[in-house]
C-alpha cells in the first residue's frame, strides 16, 4: 500500500546500444515492461527510418497470419490457447527467416489447396446441374410436340403433307440451361421480347437447393429448355442467358443418348467426390498442423514487429556504429534495465556491452502508479476522473475505504450485501478460468470484482447496523424496549397508537445497530429518516476536511510553504467554523438531550433544531423558544457562533488575495526570458510561473475562492444522496416483500407451498434485477461522483499523464498495434 501513497519517482535515462546487440536488447526490456521510451525521429517520415524495411517485412508475416487464421475460422478449427508460461520469447533473427519460410510455405499451400478446391466444386456443381438439365428435359422431347412447335397453325403430326411442310419450312433448334428461380420469369419475358413470341419456352424445377458460387449460399434453380428456329435467335438467346447468369449445357434431343449421357455424367460425379473428399482430408490436415503452432507465431510475429517499432526511436551516434535511445524509468527499476541490457548483450555475443546514463531534466515525468490485482481496480477509478500529476497524493490509496464504505451507507441491506459477495467471490474464485474472456460488459464487473467484494463487505456491516435484511430486522440481543401497557389497553380499538415513552419503556441500549422494535413502531420512517440524514452529513463534512487536509502533503512535497498559510489555514477554517460547528452541535444536541432528564430546557421537547440554529447563525437571528426551553444549547453560543461566522466571513478574502499579494512581493523585479521548458507545477494549487501576468493570477485565485467557498455549501448538501439513496432503497426493499412475498403466506393449506414456491421465484428476480444491479449500480455511480467531485477537488489537480512503457504484455492485449 505504500506504494499507491504517491507516484513512483521517475528518470529520464539514455542507453547507448551497439547495433548488434540492439535487438536483443530492446527484446529483454519489452519483457521487462518498466522503460517508455521517447521518439527521437518525430521529425523523420515513417518510410524513411532505419529499421523501416525489417518492420514491412513484420507486416507481411502478420497478414499471411491473419490469412491463416482466417482460413482455420472458416474451416471452425479451434486454436489452443497458450498459457503464460507457454508464450514464446522474441525469435532471435535467425529464427525470424525460419519462420518468415514457414509462414510463406504454409500460406501458398492453402492458396493451392483454396484455389483448387474452388475449381473441383465448380465442376462438381457444374456435373451436377448438367445432371438435372440432362433428368429434367425427359418430357419436353415428344416428335407430337416438337412438331407442333414449328407451325404458325395446328396440324396433324400423322400427317405425311405436313410433316414434309415441316421440315421444308426449317428444323428447329433449342437451347438448355439452368437459371436461379428468382431470375426465370424476368429471363422469359426477355427472351419473348427480342423473339417476338417465337420462341416456345419449358421449365422444371430442380428439387431442393443448389450450390451456387455468385450467392455463396444455397438458392433454389430451375432447369430450362427455350425452342427456337433459326441461327440469328440462338445467337441471341446465348447472349441473353450470358446476361443473366444462366448456364448453358449440352443436351442430346434423343433419349438414348440422354441416357449414355447420364451414365457418364454419374461416373464423372463419382470421381469428383472421391478427389474432393480427399482434397478435404489434406487441407483439414494442413490447418490442424498450422493451428497447433499459430498461437505461437502469432505472439512471435507482434513481438518482432513491436521491437524493430521501437527500435526506429533510436538514433545513430555520428560515428554510426552506435544506437543511442532515451525514455523515462522508474527509479525502482533502474537496476533491471541495466540487467536487462547486459542479458541482451550476452545473448547477441556483442564485445561492447550496452550501458545506461540517467540525464537531467525540466520536463514533467510521467506518472506510474504500481498497483497490483486488488488495487488496480481502485487506481482505475482515480485515472477516469484525470491522471495524478508527477509525485502528487494519489486518492486511491484512501479510496480503497471510503468508496466501499459510502456505497454501503446507501446500500445497507445483509441480504443483498450476501448477493454481493457471492458474485465477487464467484469471480475471484474463478478468476484463471474467466480471465480470458472478452466480452466488454463482463470485463467492467470482473476488473472490478474486489471493489464489489469489499463494497458487499461494508455493506453487510451497514446492513447490521441499520439492522436490515431484505427490509426485515434480525433480533440478535433482545429488544432494549419492553410494553408498559396492560392487556386491555393493548386490544382496545379505541385507542389504535400506543406511546412508548423512553424513559418507562425503554431499560437499556441495544448493543449494535438499530433495535428491532423499530420495525413495528409507526414513527419508524420519521426516526430513521432523521437518523440517515444526519449521518450523511457527518460523514460528507469529515470526507471533504480530510480532503482539505490532504492538499498539505502536496504543499510540503512541492515545497509550497506559504500556501499552506494562504490557502489551506483559510479552507479548513472555512469548512471547520461553519459545518464542522453544524456536526458538533449534532453531537452536542444527541449527548444533552434524553428523557431521563430534570431539567425541562434538557428534555427531548426542549431540544432545537440544528437547521434552524445553523441558519439563524449565518443570518444573525434570534428564534423565540418555547416555554421552560432554551434557544440555544449551551451558555455562550451566541458569541461563539458570531465569532464563528465573522472568522469564516475573513477568509474569504484571505483566500482571495493572499496567494496573488504573497506572489507579487516575492517576484523579481525584472522578469526573466520565458522558459519554454518551465518545471512541472505538479500539486494542488494552480502553480503560477514567474512570467506570467498579474492580472491572470488575480483572475485565477479569485476564480479557485469562488469555486471553493460555494462549493462548500453545495457539496455538503451533496452529501444528502447518501440519506436519499439508503431511504429509497430500503422503501423498494419493504415494497417489495409486502406486494410480492408476503402473499405468499396468504394461505392456510397445501396450496401455501406451491405459491411460497412461485413466489420466492419472483421475488428473488426483482430483488436480484433491481434492488441488487440497478440501485447497486445507482448507488456505485452516485459513490463515484462524491469521491471526484465533492473529496479529490480538494486536493487533486490530476494534469499528469500515464507512464506507458514498451512491454510486450501490453503490446499483446492491444492486439500489437504501435
Amino acid at each position: 500500500m505504500g506504494d499507491m501513497f504517491r507516484s513512483e519517482k521517475m528518470a529520464l535515462v539514455q542507453l547507448y546500444v551497439q547495433p548488434e546487440a540492439a535487438y536483443a536488447s530492446i527484446a529483454e526490456l519489452g519483457e521487462m515492461g518498466c522503460v517508455q521510451f521517447r521518439d527521437l525521429n518525430d521529425q523523420v517520415n515513417a518510410f524513411q527510418r532505419r529499421y523501416v524495411s525489417e518492420v514491412r517485412r513484420c507486416d507481411e508475416m502478420e497478414r499471411r497470419v491473419r490469412y491463416i487464421e482466417g482460413q482455420l475460422r472458416k474451416d471452425d478449427i479451434k486454436m489452443p490457447h497458450l498459457s503464460a508460461e507457454q508464450e514464446p520469447a522474441a525469435p532471435n533473427p535467425r529464427e525470424i527467416i525460419d519462420l518468415e519460410a514457414q509462414l510463406e510455405k504454409t500460406e501458398n499451400e492453402l492458396h493451392e489447396m483454396s484455389s483448387n478446391s474452388a475449381s473441383l466444386n465448380a465442376n462438381f456443381r457444374h456435373m451436377q446441374e448438367l445432371k438435372s438439365v440432362l433428368e429434367n428435359t425427359e418430357g419436353f422431347f415428344s416428335s407430337q410436340e416438337i412438331m407442333n412447335l414449328d407451325s404458325n397453325r395446328p396440324m396433324e403430326s400423322d400427317d405425311p403433307a405436313a410433316l414434309q411442310s415441316a421440315a421444308q419450312r426449317g428444323q428447329l433448334s433449342f437451347v438448355a440451361g439452368v437459371i436461379k428461380l428468382e431470375r426465370f420469369f424476368s429471363f422469359e419475358r426477355m427472351l419473348w421480347r427480342i423473339s417476338r413470341g417465337n420462341i416456345f419456352l419449358r421449365r422444371n424445377d430442380i428439387s431442393g437447393l443448389c450450390e451456387d458460387d455468385e450467392a455463396g449460399h444455397p438458392v433454389l434453380k430451375t432447369v430450362f429448355v427455350a425452342f427456337f428456329q433459326g441461327e440469328q435467335l440462338k445467337q441471341r438467346i446465348k447472349k441473353v442467358c450470358v446476361g443473366y447468369h444462366a448456364e448453358v449445357y449440352p443436351c442430346p434431343s434423343s433419349a438414348a443418348e440422354r441416357a449414355d449421357m447420364i451414365k457418364d455424367v454419374n461416373m464423372r460425379i463419382e470421381d469428383l467426390k472421391m478427389v474432393i473428399n480427399q482434397s478435404a482430408d489434406h487441407r483439414n490436415r494442413v490447418l490442424s498442423t498450422a493451428a497447433k503452432h499459430l498461437a505461437r507465431w502469432t505472439i512471435m510475429v507482434k513481438k518482432m514487429k513491436a521491437i524493430y517499432h521501437t527500435l526506429n526511436y533510436f538514433n545513430p551516434d555520428v560515428t554510426g556504429k552506435c544506437l543511442i535511445g532515451e525514455g523515462w524509468v522508474p527509479v525502482r527499476d533502474l537496476p533491471t534495465v541495466q540487467q536487462a541490457l547486459a542479458r541482451g548483450a550476452k545473448i547477441s555475443e556483442s564485445s561492447i556491452p550496452a550501458f545506461m546514463n540517467v540525464i537531467s531534466t525540466n520536463e514533467q515525468p510521467p506518472t506510474f502508479t504500481r498497483t497490483n490485482k486488488f488495487t488496480s481496480g481502485f487506481q482505475n477509478l482515480i485515472d477516469s476522473y484525470g491522471m495524478a500529476s508527477y509525485r502528487e497524493v494519489n486518492p486511491a490509496l484512501y479510496t480503497c475505504i471510503t468508496f466501499p464504505f459510502l456505497f454501503a451507507v446507501m446500500f445497507g441491506d445483509m441480504g443483498h450485501a450476501l448477493v454481493l459477495i457471492a458474485f465477487a467471490a464467484f469471480l475471484i474464485i474463478k478468476e484463471r478460468q474467466l480471465a480470458s474472456i472478452k466480452e466488454e460488459i463482463f470485463t467492467i464487473f470482473f476488473g472490478g470484482r474486489y471493489i464489489i467484494l469489499l463494497m458487499g463487505l461494508f455493506s453487510l456491516y451497514t446492513g447490521l447496523i441499520y439492522n436490515d435484511v431484505f427490509s426485515k430486522s434480525i433480533n440478535i440481543f433482545g429488544s432494549g424496549w419492553q410494553n408498559q401497557y396492560n392487556t386491555s389497553t393493548v386490544i382496545d380499538h379505541s385507542t389504535p397508537y400506543l406511546t412508548m415513552r423512553p424513559k418507562i419503556s425503554n431499560f437499556k441500549t441495544y448493543p449494535v445497530g438499530v433495535d428491532p422494535i423499530w420495525q413495528l413502531a409507526d414513527n419508524k420512517i420519521i426516526f430513521l429518516n432523521t437518523f440517515k440524514m444526519k449521518l450523511s452529513i457527518i460523514f460528507g463534512v469529515f470526507h471533504m476536511i480530510f480532503g482539505v487536509c490532504m492538499s498539505v502533503v502536496n504543499f510540503i512535497h512541492y515545497k509550497k510553504y506559504a500556501s499552506i498559510i494562504l490557502e489551506f489555514v483559510p479552507q479548513v477554517l472555512f469548512l471547520l467554523l461553519l459545518f464542522g460547528y453544524m456536526v458538533f452541535m449534532m453531537f452536542f444536541k444527541w449527548a444533552t438531550y434524553n428523557d431521563n432528564s430534570t431539567d425541562q430546557s434538557l428534555s427531548p421537547g426542549c431540544a432545537p433544531s440544528i437547521l434552524i440554529l445553523f441558519i439563524n447563525m449565518m443570518l444573525f437571528g434570534h428564534q423565540e423558544p418555547l416555554d421552560g426551553c432554551k434557544e440555544y444549547m449551551f451558555e455562550g453560543q451566541d458569541m461563539i457562533q458570531t465569532v464563528f461566522v465573522i472568522v469564516a466571513v475573513i477568509c474569504i478574502p484571505w483566500m482571495l488575495l493572499g496567494k496573488p499579494l504573497y506572489i507579487k512581493a516575492t517576484r523579481p523585479k525584472q522578469l526573466p526570458a520565458p522558459n519554454h521548458a518551465a518545471a512541472p507545477s505538479g500539486g494542488h494549487g494552480h502553480g503560477h510561473g514567474d512570467n506570467e501576468p498579474m492580472s491572470e493570477v488575480y483572475i485565477q485565485q479569485a476564480i479557485h475562492t469562488i469555486e471553493y467557498v460555494l462549493s462548500t455549501i453545495s457539496h455538503t448538501a451533496s452529501y444528502l444522496r447518501l440519506w436519499a439513496l439508503s431511504l429509497a432503497h430500503a422503501q423498494l426493499s419493504e415494497v417489495l416483500w409486502n406486494m410480492v412475498f408476503s402473499n405468499g403466506f396468504g394461505f392456510s393449506d397445501y396450496t401455501g407451498c406451491i405459491a411460497v414456491f412461485i413466489v420466492f421465484g419472483a421475488w428473488s428476480v426483482l430483488t436480484v434485477g433491481i434492488l441488487v444491479l440497478i440501485e447497486g449500480l445507482s448507488a456505485f455511480l452516485h459513490t463515484l461522483r462524491l469521491h471526484w467531485v465533492e473529496f479529490m477537488s480538494k486536493f487533486y489537480e490530476g494534469a499528469g499523464y500515464a507512464f506507458a512503457p514498451f512491454s510486450f504484455k501490453q503490446v499483446l492485449e492491444d492486439g500489437g498495434e504501435n
